[in-house]
């Protein structure tokens, strides 16, 4: 599986260089998400601007990216994602569960909304 990680201070992009997320590199795909977070990785951007193609267990490794950054307090965000993709997304329903934003530049933005809306929501609970 060929990729990049661009680790910053406050979220970690993670651009998937494949045309297709499919049953070949979902589990890879997991793996890596599940490492990232086991290090420290709280918020993570999934750029998939260069995959075509996208099936059932490709959408499963989302999930699982999904429910482990939450879980942790974090965010997890699909960017960049193709027509292809995305309509899978919607026939699924998983459009409310996901959180997709059309440029990393947005995402980036969502990440630091995120941390400060937890900053707040931690300050008013003391």
């Amino acid at each position: 599986m060929k990729y990049t990680v661009d680790k910053q201070e406050k979220y970690c992009i993670f651009k998937l260089n494949e045309p297709k997320l499919d049953s070949t590199l979902a589990p890879t795909l997991k793996t890596e998400l599940i490492t990232l977070n086991a290090e420290g990785t709280r918020n993570i951007i999934l750029d998939l601007s260069e995959v075509n193609y996208t099936d059932s267990s490709g959408l499963s490794s989302l999930l699982v990216g999904n429910r482990t950054y939450q879980q942790d307090g974090g965010i997890f965000i699909l960017a960049a994602l193709s027509e292809h993709t995305m309509k899978l997304i919607k026939i699924s329903q998983l459009d409310g569960v996901l959180n997709i934003l059309p440029t990393i530049e947005e995402a980036i933005d969502a990440v630091f909304m995120h941390d400060i809306e937890n900053d707040l929501k931690e300050g008013s609970e003391e």
